[in-house]
């Protein structure tokens, strides 16, 4: 599927809305297949949740959505477009990620399947069996994982292997595998990622998936900051001869120049608003696709809090400081309740807090006057659209999270910037309710993103040619894989649209 593109026999013009990761990704592919890209923003700055800007002041790096990327270094699409032949770095912290007990006790996710397991104590040989199959065979998995599911898998055998256990609950597969805390919560630490309650179906797959990234690729930060990725995808499209046109927000896809194809990086109710059913791209989409993105739904949110510090957090378990990125959610018990607490509409005492520690692999972070200082990155799991009590309350609740296990840790914060669902999704309205997943990851929309379809990247009833309607494209984390920066859905759309119109 990375394979590079055939190029075309004439030039034909894609318009791509949205300059994330994966509409960038999509207009790279299209610009090297020879055809003629423009990109259109609404923000001043591109790359929808994977910018960084010095929001804690000068000489700091503060990345404003993504930050972590355990998927972006395995992504087969960034290989193909060789980003790092554009300016782009992984850059790897001693370990992937640490999840840290009470009582001084820490569980740690090495970059080995080895040792992880040795630092399990009794659940060594259980964890090594879990693992073995995916790590062994991690790029196989990641060709069958990182596509649309309703397609018959390229290796067949691995999704076998892979299918039964991740089928599970994570809470029940943790509970019933693992007799020591430090498995059950490193294991559900990576399922948290599936942003749902940890008692729901299919949770155990991103325990397994996101602890053998880890055991394998790692969880890297971007030398310079996450947009830096984005950086490096504009650099490939240029190359090429394709444009950015930033602070233009698209409406409607009718006022858009004359096209072939447009790619929506949007999410479906995003979608709707820009084919409104009065305008001229009212046959666009097929009513049953009107009918599936209305029903589509969006869920748990996150509340981001970025800290200056003077100092490094103080980890009462100096292992978790060699950590990109911390999962702070108490022991499994709480993890489990907190997951539970926030798909009811509860804010619970002790919710779930993702670290990152971009700093232990990237200095470059805080340098000039921010020398000596430390840029922590750090966000909760809450419910959607939350609203807080009181100013701060979710801050609060972060770093109380963070002070269990670093004592001291409030003492050295020097500034603090709070992002809550609503200002995130204000930023970038594909961050609906502050839910960055592109939309929940309950029920069917887990494997069928967006919605009961066999063709999840093409919009339009039928194909257009250059004077008629434009086919229409959907490249967004609600199509399969999901989020991530990794850019798989930009390839997917991009696949689909060369396709559409080979000579």
């Amino acid at each position: 599927m990375t394979s590079r593109p055939r190029a075309t026999q004439r030039a034909r013009r894609a318009i791509v809305v949205g300059s994330g990761p994966n509409g960038l990704t999509a207009a790279a592919l299209l610009a090297r297949d020879g055809w003629q890209v423009d990109v259109y923003e609404r923000n001043a700055q591109p790359g929808g949740a994977a910018a960084s800007a010095p929001t804690l002041g000068s000489g700091t790096i503060v990345d404003l959505g993504a930050a972590g990327h355990p998927f972006g270094v395995a992504s087969p699409v960034f290989r193909d477009l060789d980003l790092s032949a554009h300016g782009m770095e992984w850059v790897h912290s001693e370990v992937p990620m640490a999840h840290p007990l009470p009582h001084g006790e820490a569980a740690v996710l090495h970059s080995d399947l080895e040792t992880t397991a040795e630092g399990l104590g009794q659940d060594a040989n259980r964890w090594r069996r879990m693992h073995q199959y995916m790590t062994r065979h991690i790029d196989e998995h990641l060709e069958n994982i990182l596509a649309p599911m309703l397609r018959f898998p390229p290796h067949p055998l691995r999704l076998a292997q892979f299918g039964p256990p991740a089928l599970t609950p994570a809470s029940w597969l943790s509970k019933t595998l693992f007799g020591t805390e430090a498995a059950r919560a490193l294991f559900l630490g990576s399922a948290a990622h599936a942003i749902v309650p940890l008692s729901q179906p299919f949770t155990s797959a991103f325990g397994l998936l996101f602890g053998a990234l880890g055991m394998t690729r790692g969880w890297p930060a971007v030398r310079g900051g996450t947009g830096q990725i984005v950086q490096a995808l504009l650099s490939v499209l240029h190359s090429y001869g394709g444009g950015l046109h930033l602070n233009h927000e698209v409406t409607d896809v009718a006022e858009l120049p004359r096209a072939d194809a447009v790619i929506l990086n949007l999410t479906p109710a995003q979608v709707l608003r820009v084919t409104p059913q009065a305008s001229a791209t009212d046959r666009m989409l097929t009513p049953s696709t009107r009918r599936r993105f209305g029903k589509w739904r969006y869920g748990t949110a996150a509340y981001k809090v970025d800290f200056l510090l003077d100092g490094p957090i103080p980890w009462t378990n100096p292992a978790v400081a060699t950590a990109g990125t911390v999962h702070v959610a108490g022991s499994s018990r709480e993890l489990v309740q907190a997951s539970a607490d926030v798909a009811s509409g509860t804010m619970p005492r002790y919710p779930f807090v993702m670290v990152c520690q971009q700093q232990a692999a990237d200095p470059t972070r805080a340098t000039g006057e921010a020398d000596g200082k430390t840029v922590v990155w750090a966000y909760a799991h809450v419910p959607h659209r939350y609203q807080e009590c009181a100013p701060g309350e979710i801050a609060q609740l972060i770093m109380h999270q963070i002070e269990r296990f670093a004592p001291g840790f409030q003492a050295r914060i020097r500034k603090q910037v709070h992002t809550p669902p609503t200002a995130l999704e204000h930023w970038n309205p594909n961050l609906i309710g502050g839910d960055i997943a592109g939309g929940a990851m309950t029920g069917t929309q887990t494997l069928l993103r967006p919605g009961m379809t066999l063709d999840p990247y093409r919009l339009s009833a039928a194909a257009g040619t250059a004077s008629d309607r434009p086919r229409l494209y959907l490249a967004s984390s609600s199509t399969p894989p999901g989020a991530g920066v990794h850019g798989m859905p930009g390839a997917w759309a991009a696949q689909a649209v060369s396709r559409d119109f080979a000579d």
